[in-house]
């Protein structure tokens, strides 16, 4: 996949939103967010799926065999039907915790209702999935604390590469140079 367009997955994960009572607003703010952040070419896949083990993960797995990256959010906190952890582990070889363990510490400054969460990250072939919160500003808080990490995993699996707007987020990679903006 290396030399391609980068495909992104965006599941919302939502019986409400998926039933067409609640507008989807977390898959928008991903979309948003990455069209802010990404400067090379990528292409959106977004999707929407109800809160069911069955439909999170069937989705998970159709969108991992085209994608180097998906991105959900909702279904990651500790009701009955949040299923979302439980789909990505089912898909994926092996488990990034740290990614949950940045996003809780994060939005903890925010929240204290934080340590409810349960995103995770994981990954299915040459594709990584992060698991997100479903509200705009937590996903954004999210992503600016776990995406400079992810082109170089996204590259260590194998998957298209991606760059990011210097001037907005610098993304790590050992041996490159980093031209991070320092704050005033």
């Amino acid at each position: 996949m290396s030399s391609e367009i980068a495909r992104i997955g965006i599941l919302t994960v939502s019986d409400r939103a998926s039933r067409g009572e609640y507008e989807d607003r977390g898959g928008p703010a991903i979309a948003a967010w990455l069209t802010e952040v990404l400067c090379s070419d990528w292409k959106a896949c977004p999707r929407m799926v109800s809160d069911d083990l069955d439909a999170i993960t069937g989705e998970l797995v159709t969108l991992c065999s085209d994608c180097s990256l998906v991105i959900t959010t909702g279904g990651t906190g500790p009701a009955p039907r949040d299923v979302t952890p439980e789909a990505t582990e089912a898909i994926c070889r092996c488990m990034l915790p740290g990614f949950g363990e940045l996003m809780r510490s994060v939005s903890l400054a925010s929240v204290p209702t934080a340590i409810l969460s349960r995103q995770t990250a994981g990954i299915r072939g040459q594709c990584l999935v992060v698991n997100l919160p479903g509200k705009p500003a937590a996903i954004s808080q999210c992503l600016d604390a776990v995406f400079p990490a992810i082109p170089y995993c996204i590259d260590l699996i194998g998957g298209a590469r991606i760059e990011t707007n210097p001037d907005r987020l610098v993304a790590f990679r050992p041996g490159e140079r980093s031209t991070a903006v320092s704050e005033p």
